[in-house]
């Protein structure tokens, strides 16, 4: 197994202690912080094993797959703690998570089509902001930056629903009946 791949198994393991404490986070001093430790790592390395896969030609069908999985797992594990600790509402989480469903099953019709539906744009600000507004989130700094959290999440709303349309848009022959 090469460096990115076991860099997307790291970050589906700390999904597990990062949910801990993010729900339980009276089990340490500064719980909270120790999970924003963890999912920022984690999101890190979402970068990181791109990046080495890609510059070093260590692209392989396990990090295709696995790589967005460990991604999604990771966005929805947050979002539904946050759900759980009261700061996100319920509605916001179930349409992102929707749209990841849609889009990983329009990847797999595609996929038995012999097509490959590349990330867009879209999709990569749609996960950035994503991952900035749980950060956001998880930290809970008041004052100004519940605001500026608040922002952040309309924008993640907003761009979560655009790459949606934006992939299905691009990619609507995929589900024309070819049979």
């Amino acid at each position: 197994m090469n460096l990115p791949n076991k860099l997307t198994v790291l970050r589906m393991i700390m999904i597990l202690p990062f949910v801990v404490f993010m729900l339980a986070p009276e089990l340490l001093p500064g719980g909270k912080w120790i999970a924003l430790i963890l999912f920022v790592t984690a999101s890190m390395t979402d970068w990181l094993d791109g990046f080495l896969a890609r510059k070093y030609h260590l692209v392989t069908n396990f990090g295709k797959f696995m790589d967005p999985l460990a991604d999604k797992l990771l966005v929805c594990a947050a979002m539904i703690c946050l759900v759980e600790t009261g700061k996100i509402p319920s509605w916001i989480v179930i349409i992102i998570i929707s749209r990841e469903f849609i889009i990983s099953g329009f990847r797999l019709v595609a996929s038995d089509n012999g097509v490959v539906i590349a990330a867009s744009y879209w999709g990569k600000f749609k996960t950035v902001f994503q991952m900035l507004m749980i950060i956001l989130m998880i930290a809970d700094l008041g004052g100004i930056w519940g605001t500026i959290t608040a922002g952040v999440m309309w924008i993640a709303l907003i761009l979560t629903i655009v790459s949606l349309l934006d992939y299905l848009m691009k990619n609507k022959e995929v589900m024309k009946d070819t049979k």
